[in-house]
């Protein structure tokens, strides 16, 4: 299911939004500012990101900046009243995959962010993640491990996918969790530890590519 991020202050305007991009394969989620819009992609999952560069605690700019960093397979369309050259080179020269400028008309709208989505659609079905003698394509939906194919359920495989997007940083359950089962989870839960055992199991050898950072989370890579 495709989940786009909406970050636009103007209530009025982000409902707008909202309702203009329903549909039953789409998950809408809606911020107003910066602070929640941290918040909520440390959850990962997202499709595209539609970002307001005025908000009130912020430019979209710097955000945009740290999604390109850490996320950079997520498209982004920048939105602005902010009309000169200058703005629209300094959005799309940070990586910014559109720049539209209110306002603007819904129809145009939802054409551009559908034309963004089939160019990440695309791109992601060639995308292959590999760390040591694990290889992992996303498009084929395949993990095969010193040429040897790995068979796992989609979980066991969303949660691989998401440790090897994440190389080398830690993982905590509580954003597993979010990730991949797409909630938050503030307690105990089992959920996790249960997948990566079983995940390790069918891994084989490659299972200890998977390191448990004892009272934190789990990670794949230094």
């Amino acid at each position: 299911m495709e989940q786009l991020l909406i970050i636009e202050d103007d209530i009025g305007l982000n409902q707008g939004l909202c309702k203009a991009l329903k549909a039953d394969d789409r998950q809408i989620i809606s911020c107003h500012d910066l602070k929640a819009a941290r918040e909520q992609l440390l959850c990962g999952g997202v499709s595209l990101i539609l970002l307001d560069i005025n908000l009130p605690d912020g430019s979209g700019l710097e955000l945009l900046r740290e999604v390109k960093e850490n996320m950079p397979g997520v498209p982004v369309i920048l939105l602005t009243a902010n009309d000169t050259d200058l703005d629209i080179v300094d959005g799309l020269e940070r990586g910014a995959d559109d720049y539209i400028t209110k306002p603007f008309g819904m129809m145009e709208f939802v054409a551009r962010v559908k034309a963004v989505l089939r160019r990440s659609a695309r791109q992601n079905e060639d995308k292959e993640l590999h760390y040591d003698e694990l290889y992992l394509n996303v498009g084929r939906h395949e993990v095969r491990y010193q040429e040897e194919k790995v068979d796992l359920t989609r979980k066991e495989f969303e949660l691989l996918q998401y440790l090897m997007e994440n190389k080398g940083l830690v993982m905590t359950r509580n954003q597993i969790l979010c990730h991949v089962w797409g909630y938050d989870f503030d307690g105990e839960t089992r959920t996790v530890d249960v997948h990566v055992r079983t995940l390790r199991q069918k891994l084989g050898e490659a299972g200890n590519l998977i390191e448990t950072v004892r009272g934190v989370g789990y990670r794949i890579g230094a």
